[in-house]
């Protein structure tokens, strides 16, 4: 494998967390841009250059030498992207566009952008595919459709590769504790006592390791996994993922009625023909986290919640 420069766009972000240091090991060099609003916590390498910048603010962004793009900058999350929608359109999607054609400009060979399952809307389908239609229903997943519409046009002058996750679980040093298996985890081990609102919403899970593995996997194929992506292995109702963390952490579950319609699945049935493999699954993210906590590792901190910290330190 010849080592590449690569932009990671929300970098210091609970994937870009785990996925730099993966990136590093490899022998690439890594520009890590973020705004940092959520804290740095990547180590600190020869290889790895560290902007505390704004995707909006493109003409910061220096191209120069860059081999790959991976792009994970948004407002992440439904809640966020609805707090501030001009924002939310600013950020993860004109400035997504922007990047892109810069991105052309600039002789960027492959360009990977992190979209997201929730693209299509409420399906009845048991299967969803990725040629089914999209239908969002929030402002998060509105630009992330409309990103991804203007990401394929340039197709013809980079490899572009589009991911649509799953929820992702599991342990980060930038951790997320207001995603589903993540937060009901913590709240069983710190209060004994998990709240489930409705519990018949089926959500898609991806384990953090399996999805960042997913796009060092796209960094090596530009060819092979070319074009957009289903990337979530497990479709489990929200009431069963309380259940799997009861199993392992002696806690109540206490049920309460809920305005959330939001049913998603996906089928990646596509991913898996070209030939990745995930390894892990979210039993092993509820095992982590339980581990990470009785270690010290992990605590319940409010810049883990992106709403929250949002609300009390950005806007």
């Amino acid at each position: 494998m010849n080592p590449k420069t690569i932009l990671v766009t929300g970098a210091t972000g609970y994937k870009g967390t785990v996925l730099v240091p993966k990136l590093l090991a490899l022998g690439h060099r890594v520009i890590a841009f973020d705004t940092q609003w959520f804290g740095n916590f990547l180590p600190s390498h020869d290889n790895l250059s560290v902007i505390k910048g704004d995707v909006r603010d493109t003409d910061t962004i220096n191209l120069d030498g860059v081999d790959s793009i991976i792009h994970l900058a948004s407002i992440a999350n439904d809640p966020c992207g609805d707090l501030n929608p001009k924002l939310t359109w600013e950020v993860s999607a004109l400035a997504t566009m922007r990047l892109a054609d810069k991105a052309k400009c600039s002789g960027v060979k492959q360009f990977i952008y992190a979209s997201s399952g929730s693209v299509y809307g409420i399906k009845d389908e048991e299967h969803v595919t990725e040629d089914l239609t999209l239908e969002p229903i929030s402002e998060y997943n509105k630009t992330k459709m409309v990103a991804e519409r203007v990401l394929l046009s340039y197709a013809s002058d980079m490899a572009v590769q589009i991911v649509r996750p799953a929820t992702v679980c599991g342990v980060s040093k930038r951790m997320r504790l207001d995603v589903s298996v993540n937060m009901l985890t913590m709240q069983a081990l710190k209060n004994g006592k998990i709240t489930v609102f409705g519990g018949d919403q089926v959500r898609p899970n991806i384990h953090i390791d399996d999805i960042t593995d997913l796009y060092i996997y796209m960094l090596d194929n530009p060819d092979k996994v070319s074009g957009v992506f289903n990337a979530g292995f497990e479709n489990i109702s929200i009431m069963d993922i309380a259940k799997m963390v009861q199993a392992k952490i002696a806690c109540e579950i206490d049920v309460t009625p809920s305005n959330d319609p939001r049913c998603y699945r996906i089928n990646s049935d596509k991913l898996l023909a070209t030939g990745f493999t995930p390894n892990k699954n979210v039993d092993t993210a509820i095992i982590e986290i339980i581990t990470a906590y009785k270690q010290g590792l992990l605590k319940d901190e409010d810049h883990f919640y992106n709403l929250k910290w949002m609300q009390r330190e950005v806007l």
